[in-house]
C-alpha cells in the first residue's frame, strides 16, 4: 500500500507543471532565458556604471581645476623689439607687489616658461626666436577683487605690452565643460536604466506566458495576485542583483586599472596633459559608492518593473476572462 501511495504521488506530481511539482520554484532563475537577461543587465550595469565614474571623475576634475586657478592671477608681458622685456617684467611685479589683494608675485623664468611648452611642442625645439610671453603669477587673498580692476587699467598704461588674466573666461569654460560631462553620464545612466527596465518588462512578459499553466492554478488552490507578483519580483531582483554585481564589478576592475596604468605612464610627457586635465585620475570614495550605488538601483528597477508588468498582466487576464 506504501508503495501504491508513492505512486499516485508521483503521477500527480507529474501531471502539474514543471515548476509546481515539489522542490521547484515557480519562476526558475537558471534558465537559457534568465542567464541571457543576467548578461544583458551585466552589460547595461556596467556601461551605466562607467558613465557614473566619468561623471564623478569630471566633476573632481573640475573642483581640483577651480582651486587651482580662482585664487590666482597671471599677467602675460609680450615680447617687442621695442621694449626691454626684463624691464618690464620688473616694473610690473612691483606694481602688482603694491596691491592690497595680492599676497605674493612670482616672476616665471624663461626656461621655466618654456618648459611648460614642451607637452604641446616636444622636447628640443630652440623657442629663442619665438615670441613667447612671459608670465608673472599672482596669488591673491581672499576676498580680493576691488583694487584688481583699477589695477589692470594702471598696468596697461605703465606696460602696454602686459596682459592682465583673471581666467574667469577659462573658469567660464570650464565649469560648462565639466557640466556637460556631468550631464551627458547622467543621460547616458537614464537611459540605461530605461534600457534594463524595457528588457526586464519584456522578460517578465515571457515568463509570464511560459508560467500561465502554472499561475492558473494557482488561482485555483486560493493564491492572489500579490503571492505571484512576489514570486516574480524575487527572481527578477536575484537576477538584477547577479547581473548588477558583476555589471559593477567590471567597471570597478576597469577603473581601478585605468588609474594603476595612468599612475606608471606619469613619467610620459603626454601624462602631464591628462595630469593636467584629469589630476590623478582617481574617482575617490565618492566614485566608487556611486558605481555600486548604480548596480543596487539596477536590481531595484529589475524588481519593480516585474512586479507592476506581473499585476498588469494578471489584470488584463481577470478582465478576459470575465
Amino acid at each position: 500500500m506504501p508503495d501504491a501511495g508513492h505512486h499516485e504521488v508521483e503521477r500527480e506530481e507529474r501531471a502539474l507543471p514543471s515548476n509546481l511539482r515539489r522542490d521547484q520554484p515557480l519562476v526558475p532563475i537558471d534558465t537559457v532565458a534568465g542567464r541571457a537577461l543576467m548578461a544583458v543587465i551585466a552589460i547595461l550595469t556596467f556601461l551605466a556604471a562607467l558613465s557614473a565614474g566619468a561623471a564623478v571623475l569630471a566633476a573632481r576634475a573640475s573642483e581640483q581645476w577651480r582651486g587651482a586657478v580662482s585664487n590666482e592671477m597671471t599677467i602675460q608681458i609680450r615680447p617687442d623689439s621695442r621694449r626691454d622685456i626684463e624691464a618690464d617684467i620688473a616694473r610690473a611685479v612691483a606694481m602688482a607687489r603694491e596691491i592690497e589683494g595680492v599676497a605674493a608675485v612670482q616672476a616665471i623664468p624663461r626656461a621655466e616658461s618654456d618648459k611648460l611648452l614642451e607637452p604641446w611642442l616636444g622636447t628640443g625645439l630652440d623657442l629663442v626666436e619665438l615670441p613667447v610671453p612671459r608670465l608673472i603669477v599672482l596669488k591673491l587673498r581672499p576676498g580680493a577683487g576691488s583694487d584688481l580692476a583699477a589695477f589692470g587699467t594702471a598696468l596697461r598704461r605703465e606696460v602696454p605690452t602686459a596682459i592682465l588674466d583673471d581666467h574667469r573666461l577659462w573658469l567660464r569654460r570650464l565649469s560648462t565643460m565639466a557640466s556637460t560631462i556631468i550631464l551627458s553620464g547622467a543621460a547616458v545612466v537614464l537611459l540605461v536604466m530605461t534600457a534594463a527596465a524595457l528588457a526586464v518588462a519584456f522578460a517578465t512578459r515571457g515568463a509570464m506566458a511560459g508560467s500561465r499553466d502554472s499561475v492558473e492554478v494557482l488561482h485555483l488552490v486560493g493564491a492572489d495576485d500579490d503571492f505571484i507578483a512576489r514570486e516574480f519580483q524575487s527572481r527578477f531582483v536575484r537576477l538584477g542583483l547577479r547581473g548588477g554585481a558583476i555589471g559593477g564589478g567590471a567597471a570597478i576592475l576597469v577603473i581601478a586599472l585605468l588609474g594603476i596604468l595612468a599612475s606608471r605612464w606619469s613619467s610620459a610627457p603626454e601624462a602631464e596633459q591628462l595630469r593636467a586635465m584629469f589630476g590623478a585620475f582617481e574617482i575617490g570614495w565618492g566614485g566608487y559608492v556611486a558605481v555600486v550605488l548604480v548596480a543596487v538601483v539596477v536590481a531595484a528597477i529589475s524588481g519593480l518593473v516585474s512586479r507592476v508588468t506581473v499585476r498588469h498582466h494578471l489584470r488584463a487576464l481577470a478582465q478576459g476572462s470575465a
